[in-house]
């Protein structure tokens, strides 16, 4: 009997560390929290372009509606032509979307495209996703953006 508690305490300890541990992150200070990438050019998810978004007007303004300015290359370095955009995006801690439908309006040349449309309706963390449509293949690319 005194085998079989022993183990059951073992037991219960071995659990109530595996449970600190896997709850350190969520109640970590912010301060120890990895910081988010806000890189405006990103390498895409299948590595086929080489991307860049940049807003058309700065600052980025809560509650505006903003044109952004998407640049896509080949993993070359040259610009991707007929090239089809789809952004899409929200503030992943909130569980919600943009508040808008954003639509590429415009193929500015050299691998440049007009996205208009884009509203972030509060301040936070937002993400953008690019799904990309061009000859040399599907792809996508995400951005975090700090309002």
């Amino acid at each position: 009997m005194k085998n079989a508690t022993n183990w059951i305490v073992m037991l219960a300890a071995l659990v109530i560390l595996v449970l600190a541990f896997a709850a350190r992150d969520m109640f970590a200070p912010a301060s120890l929290q990895a910081e988010p990438d806000l890189a405006r050019e990103k390498a895409s998810l299948a590595g086929l372009y080489r991307v860049t978004i940049a807003p058309e007007a700065e600052p980025v303004a809560v509650g505006m509606m903003h044109s952004w300015v998407v640049t896509v290359m080949d993993e070359g370095g040259k610009p991707v032509p007929d090239a089809s955009l789809t952004l899409t995006g929200g503030m992943p801690a909130h569980g919600h979307g943009l508040p808008t439908s954003p639509q590429m309006t415009a193929a500015l040349g050299e691998g440049r495209y007009r996205i208009e449309g884009v509203k972030f309706n509060m301040g936070g963390a937002w993400m953008l996703d690019l799904a990309i449509v061009a000859p040399p293949g599907e792809d996508s690319v995400s951005f975090n953006l700090q309002l």
